[in-house]
């Protein structure tokens, strides 16, 4: 078995729960075996547990860093797509309140290829790529679809060798196979051809 992102070699890492996990040698990702992937019926199941509710005040804020970017730097005419927009598409409701052309795809609840034929201004992907089971397959999806000079914006929890894996609450959602640390955005940004990706608390900007 090879790192599902970059290729590359792996190594045992960790075996939690009968659940195996490996790290990637060059890319420094942190995968789940594919053996322990859920089918798209469980994994379906698993989200509708989730509490997307758009008018959530929570919900709102929890996204709002990546909102008050988008805000600051795209206009209404400009086209944005919500990658993986979940049960509850709060990224797309509160940029449609504002007027803005964002379009809704997950493929599970917003199933609509037709999306991907079109390509994007900005891409927001909040909280998803952790759940990517073949991330190779949608980093070159997503770079294809940015306009030149596009924005990919990336919500996920990173890894880095202070967290104790074992003990890590982000692993233990059942849909999180696949996890990223600084050097994994880096390589990312080399291999896609992306300027250097700005890293901060909230969000995860990529600039093609």
């Amino acid at each position: 078995m090879l790192c599902s992102l970059c290729d590359s070699e792996i190594a045992f890492f960790s075996e939690i729960n009968k659940r195996r996990y490996y790290r990637c040698k060059q890319c420094k990702g942190i995968l789940l075996d594919p053996d322990f992937f859920l089918s798209t019926q469980a994994e379906k199941e698993r989200y509708l547990l989730h509490k997307n509710d758009v008018n959530d005040p929570g919900y709102q804020k929890f996204v709002s860093p990546i909102i008050s970017d988008v805000l600051k730097d795209f206009n209404t005419n400009h086209k944005g797509l919500d990658f993986g927009s979940g049960s509850g598409p709060i990224v797309t409701s509160i940029l449609h309140e504002s007027g803005y052309n964002i379009t809704a795809y997950d493929p599970i609840f917003e199933p609509n290829k037709d999306v991907l034929k079109e390509s994007y201004d900005y891409i927001i992907c909040c909280e998803v790529m952790e759940h990517f089971y073949n991330p190779a397959k949608e980093f070159e999806l997503l770079y294809s679809l940015l306009n030149p000079k596009g924005a990919l914006y990336c919500k996920t929890n990173l890894y880095d060798n202070t967290i104790d894996f074992d003990t890590w609450w982000y692993k233990n959602d059942t849909t999180h196979v696949f996890f990223y640390t600084k050097d994994t955005l880096h390589w990312i940004a080399t291999k896609y051809g992306y300027a250097t990706p700005r890293i901060t608390k909230d969000f995860i900007l990529f600039i093609k």
